[in-house]
């Protein structure tokens, strides 16, 4: 099966598209790799350092979706019917996919089959699913700093999980625990005045 940047490419700027798409055509490029191809797609346009206003929380409950369906051991995704075939500018999503190919390219420079367990067993799905619909919550939150990086984190595991790649997996892992912290800080200065979570906890630990 071609590369992911190239079946993005052809789809997007190399064959004639309507004015808007949609992620149930989008979904015919996965093949059997779709939960790892859905998790790149949906959270490509937050992870970029790209304004994508209204993307974060409706990707976020579908990325969500997904997670949950991966943990219980689902082989092929269920997505709302409402939510597939809801139209997307095509002039926009080539925005974003112009934007993350050139990192997509870099990923797939290194990407080989190796800890495939990781990524093909069910343990080692139930835990990628369990983070990234922690990752896929902090996403739907509207405070700015508790989605980009979240989703950066999604994005990479998500690449490791449709190329069997459990070494680029894990780094999405490590990825989306940087990004909780970032965010459970972030929410916890909003909830003490301003104080960051480095602060409250000096102030715990001289209690």
């Amino acid at each position: 099966m071609a590369r992911l940047s190239k079946e993005l490419e052809r789809f997007f700027f190399e064959e004639q598209r309507s004015p808007t798409t949609n992620l149930t055509e989008i979904l015919n490029l996965a093949g059997e790799r779709i939960f790892g191809f859905l998790f790149v797609v949906l959270s490509l346009p937050s992870a970029l350092p790209v304004p994508a206003p209204g993307y974060s929380v409706p990707f976020g409950i579908l990325l969500f979706i997904l997670a949950v369906q991966l943990i219980i051991g689902n082989k092929t995704p269920w997505l709302p019917n409402k939510m597939a075939k809801h139209p997307i500018k095509l002039e926009l999503a080539q925005k974003f996919i112009k934007s993350g190919l050139p990192w997509l390219r870099r990923i797939e420079a290194i990407t080989r089959p190796r800890l495939t367990f990781l990524c093909t067993t069910l343990p080692g799905r139930v835990i990628i699913g369990i983070t990234i619909a922690l990752m896929a919550i902090s996403m739907m939150i509207p405070v700015p700093g508790t989605n980009t990086l979240p989703a950066m984190g999604i994005f990479v595991t998500g690449f490791g999980l449709q190329e069997d790649d459990g070494a680029i997996s894990l780094g999405g892992l490590v990825l989306c625990v940087i990004g909780g912290i970032l965010s459970i800080s972030i929410l916890a200065a909003l909830a003490w005045g301003g104080t960051s979570l480095y602060d409250q906890i000096k102030i715990w630990l001289g209690r």
